[in-house]
């Protein structure tokens, strides 16, 4: 593909914006998307961006039948020095493409991918809003678009990225958050599409979600789908728990995501020397943590809440109360590093950030 070279139609009209305070998250969208077409015989071609618009897709479209999609969620920030930069793009990408490699969609060249991302922001720019804790939302994704009624890899996709400006995810600053464990349903297994960014693990997950949010609670944490004994994840997130001074994680076995912020937060906790472990965890180990009085903290990490302390963990009639229902002085430090770093307040000595230009 020619330098890859992408092709820009502009909008004639553009929408109007909204206010800063009416954000939320993933309810409104910029004027333009990428769109870039797969044919097996041709390979990816005809990059472009056009006004953002309606899809038209054959109702045999494999997408509908068999469920072969691969997405990736990130952000554009503007700092204080009103540039506009993104954060650790290249591993979305590299995750994009190991989710594609397990759902059978031809990968995309990295390069290719990561200045389509840069051009689409700087076309609409002026979506990324400037208050502080928010951020423009970036959405790439792949569909099969093949009209085919067979189960096979399709020959036909789009690969597609929209944004959408979103408010800050606290509304009120950092709180710790009530989740319950789920030991009726399971989100993944290994050897199945856990650690796979697929639309389908989203969709199996809801009604553990539904089931939760009606009795009050705001996660669910996942345990393994074999024993039901080790803890994975904490609703969309990955999850960390403090205990006798080091924070342990569960281990990536197959069923688990690999979280770019979970990346990251690994990688402060070892420059900043606090004691960190990748390794399977039990809930009955937690729960005895707990007990002894060694469980300090825990917290979920993610991309839209960067990271999200957990103040109450329940497990049928038992109530674990953490750090009295406070974020925890860690939670807190990672949170304001993290979004330092986003936001271009403090300096990235990890080279994580990437600038538009």
């Amino acid at each position: 593909m020619e330098a890859h070279k992408i092709s820009v139609t502009k909008v004639m009209t553009k929408k109007p914006k909204p206010a800063n305070d009416q954000l939320g998250f993933g309810r409104h969208f910029t004027d333009h998307m990428f769109i870039m077409d797969y044919h097996i015989e041709k390979g990816w071609f005809d990059p472009r961006i056009v006004p953002y618009q309606a899809l038209t897709l054959d109702p045999a479209a494999m997408i509908f039948h068999y469920g072969q999609t691969v997405f990736e969620g990130l952000k554009a920030y503007y700092t204080d020095s009103n540039e506009i930069q993104l954060f650790r793009p290249e591993e979305n990408i590299k995750r994009l493409n190991r989710s594609s490699a397990r759902m059978c969609i031809p990968e995309i060249d990295p390069e290719l991918a990561l200045t389509a991302i840069k051009q689409l922001v700087a076309v609409d720019k002026e979506w990324v809003p400037t208050i502080e804790g928010t951020s423009l939302y970036i959405r790439p994704f792949i569909v099969a678009t093949e009209p085919y009624l067979g189960v096979a890899p399709a020959k036909q996709y789009q690969f597609i990225i929209i944004l959408s400006p979103v408010g800050a995810y606290y509304s009120e600053g950092i709180n710790p958050v009530k989740i319950a464990v789920e030991n009726q349903y399971i989100r993944a297994i290994k050897g199945g599409t856990g650690e796979a960014k697929t639309a389908g693990n989203y969709a199996g997950s809801l009604i553990a979600q539904e089931k939760v949010t009606n009795h009050g609670f705001a996660q669910v944490l996942w345990l393994d789908g074999y024993e039901q004994k080790y803890i994975e994840e904490v609703g969309s997130m990955n999850v960390f728990f403090k205990i006798n001074g080091e924070v342990v994680t569960p281990a990536l076995s197959g069923s688990i995501l690999p979280g770019i912020t979970r990346m990251s937060v690994i990688e402060l906790l070892k420059q900043w020397g606090v004691p960190v472990r990748e390794t399977k965890l039990s809930l009955t180990d937690l729960q005895a943590a707990y007990q002894q009085g060694t469980l300090e903290e825990a917290f979920g990490s993610g991309t839209a809440a960067v990271i999200s302390p957990i103040g109450e963990l329940h497990y049928q009639s038992h109530a674990l109360v953490l750090n009295n229902n406070q974020t925890g002085p860690l939670a807190k430090k990672l949170y304001d590093t993290l979004t330092g770093i986003q936001y271009g307040k403090l300096e990235d000595a990890f080279n994580w950030t990437v600038s538009l230009t």
